[in-house]
């Protein structure tokens, strides 16, 4: 794929997976050990972040304030081996800015009436396992 900066050169096939898809499994850490939660997300390829809503008073919310460093998630379920998909990523999350909210918002337009706090998630490294390309074939990028 020849590089554009609409993408950030993110291969087309994990841009198309990630946008088929509306809930990742975060995982964070802290003293207390690991902790995963489930979220619904935007994503915006331009920028390279995915956009989430968690109160800051849930665990995985105190965790973020505390080490900004995560990883997630997003996982086609099927019991077909040849259709597998699954997309594994790190980051760092920080409270999202007015575009992260118009991007979540355009997603999830029900959620305007709610009390928000965003997230955004910028992402470091992607890595789409994706058996409809071939058994065990993976993509991979980094920032």
């Amino acid at each position: 794929m020849v590089p554009t900066p609409h993408t950030l050169d993110i291969p087309e096939a994990i841009i198309r997976f990630v946008r088929k898809h509306h809930v990742l499994t975060l995982a964070t850490q802290s003293h207390e050990g690991l902790w995963c939660a489930n979220c619904f997300y935007a994503f915006d390829p331009t920028r390279g972040e995915l956009y989430f809503t968690s109160s800051p008073d849930t665990r995985h919310g105190c965790e973020m304030a505390e080490n900004p460093q995560v990883a997630a998630s997003i996982v086609l379920e099927t019991r077909i081996v040849g259709r597998v998909q699954g997309l594994q990523l790190t980051g760092t999350v920080r409270p999202a800015d007015e575009q992260g909210r118009k991007c979540y918002l355009k997603r999830f337009p029900y959620a305007a009436v709610a009390d928000l706090h965003l997230w955004t998630l910028e992402i470091k490294t992607l890595k789409l396992t994706d058996n409809t390309l071939g058994f065990g074939k993976k993509l991979l990028w980094n920032r």
